[in-house]
């Protein structure tokens, strides 16, 4: 199998579906027919990772948050607060919050100011 590499092994190297272990002695392609000997796959570790976007896609449901009403919300009037921007020193920063750490740690906070754009953020 010139055409094999190392992480390939269970995927048909004429046309890369997955093989069927239908046998302990074969794995067929369900696809071409081709057929490789078990003992190539025999005591090779397999490793597959499925990610969140992977699941939405497979049962077909729309994310939550869509790029669109992110940019939206972030276009939205922010909260005010009295706080001296450390650049300019504009009297007044606007400011959000979002849990970027585990549910049982504190908010970061987000300030940006107005006038200067200077941004900066704190975890409280």
């Amino acid at each position: 199998m010139a055409f094999c590499h190392a992480r390939d092994f269970l995927f048909c190297s004429m046309c890369g579906t997955l093989l069927s272990l239908k046998s302990s002695k074969f794995a067929d392609c369900p696809l071409c027919g081709l057929r490789r000997n078990a003992c190539e796959i025999e005591g090779k570790e397999v490793r597959y990772t499925v990610t969140a976007e992977d699941i939405r896609r497979e049962l077909k449901i729309e994310p939550l948050v869509t790029l669109q009403s992110a940019q939206i919300a972030e276009q939205v009037q922010r909260a005010v607060v009295n706080e001296t921007c450390p650049q300019c020193n504009n009297p007044q920063l606007e400011y959000y919050t979002k849990q970027l750490r585990s549910a049982d740690e504190g908010q970061t906070v987000f300030y940006d100011c107005p006038n200067c754009r200077f941004k900066y953020s704190l975890n409280t």
